[in-house]
């Protein structure tokens, strides 16, 4: 079996490969017709996960129809769908030169700034938009950033995606055994880009997202604060047509400032969150409802936060 496994997931990494070609073969405007048949596929017939994405949008708007949370769910898929088709074709359609054509960003002056200066900055983002395009837009902007990811089993599929990561600058560090490499990247004044969404376990941090308690990692919040880095929060749109982005920042916090009041994980885990949360009200057709984001806090940490003050000032994001 040990043997076989370098032929089984050589032969992985070429049917990949092979359907990634055939992706790049169609023009975008045919990959998103058929990522919206297939997302509509995976939705009636197939029903992927679809007891945990009907679960988590009843949770996130119980105001909203099974109508229209059919209409959002239908929405994501197309949205991944499209997503994996626009990585593909990332590389030969998007270049230093016609960059403007391709994205759009409001507060460019604001990251602009931050990510000249000599201190680190940290961006955390989530599973929204087109998350995957974050890195490598920055990148081609002359910014390299580190993303902490897992790595696939497959060594021939991860070292192929990273390679796509890193083609303009994005470099990716291990989940685990990096905490050495991210001391010394941010005391040089690096970029790290995080993912702020994912279920942490119960020894984590437990923040409202959607009115509902969600873990998150300390190690988001911790890194902040350690490090005295400037941090956004923010994503990566799908504005209209396939492959035509608009980066957004919904908030920056800087531990620096006079006015700080941020200063415990609790807190800034709190304000990312609620940053991310206001980013998928805008576009919740773009967010990766497929993972289960919230799970029961154990007994004690329910305890904990009864006893807690609120205190909804705290939590809003910063200008």
């Amino acid at each position: 079996m040990t043997r076989s496994k370098p032929i089984i997931d050589y032969t992985a990494y070429l049917a990949v490969r092979t359907f990634v070609c055939i992706i790049q073969a169609m023009p975008l405007s045919t990959c998103q017709a058929w990522a919206r048949r297939l997302g509509w596929l995976f939705w009636h017939v197939l029903k992927v996960r679809r007891g945990t994405v009907e679960e988590n949008l009843k949770t996130a708007f119980p105001e909203r129809s099974p109508r229209e949370h059919e209409q959002i769910a239908l929405g994501m898929w197309e949205h991944l769908l499209l997503m994996v088709c626009e990585i593909a074709h990332a590389p030969r359609k998007i270049n230093r030169t016609n960059w403007r054509t391709h994205l759009a960003m409001p507060q460019m002056e604001l990251m602009v700034r931050r990510l000249l200066a000599p201190r680190p900055v940290i961006i955390i983002s989530g599973h929204l938009g087109n998350f995957e395009m974050g890195g490598y837009l920055l990148g081609l902007h002359g910014f390299p950033s580190h993303t902490i990811a897992r790595t696939l089993d497959n060594p021939y599929l991860d070292r192929w995606i990273n390679d796509f990561r890193g083609a303009t600058g994005q470099f990716i560090l291990p989940k685990h055994g990096s905490s050495q490499r991210i001391e010394e990247l941010l005391k040089s004044g690096g970029t790290l880009v995080l993912l702020g969404d994912q279920h942490a376990g119960e020894a984590a941090c437990w923040v409202d997202f959607f009115g509902r308690s969600a873990s998150t990692h300390k190690a988001v919040a911790l890194f902040t604060l350690s490090g005295n880095a400037p941090t956004a929060t923010g994503c990566v749109y799908r504005k209209g047509a396939p492959m035509h982005f608009e980066m957004e920042v919904a908030g920056l916090v800087d531990p620096a400032d006079a006015d700080f009041n941020l200063g415990s994980i609790p807190l800034l885990s709190t304000w990312y969150t609620r940053g991310l949360e206001n980013l998928i009200r805008v576009a919740p057709d773009q967010y990766w409802w497929l993972h289960r984001r919230w799970r029961e806090p154990p007994a004690r940490q329910k305890k904990l936060r009864a006893a807690e003050p609120s205190d909804p000032a705290a939590a809003r994001p910063a200008a």
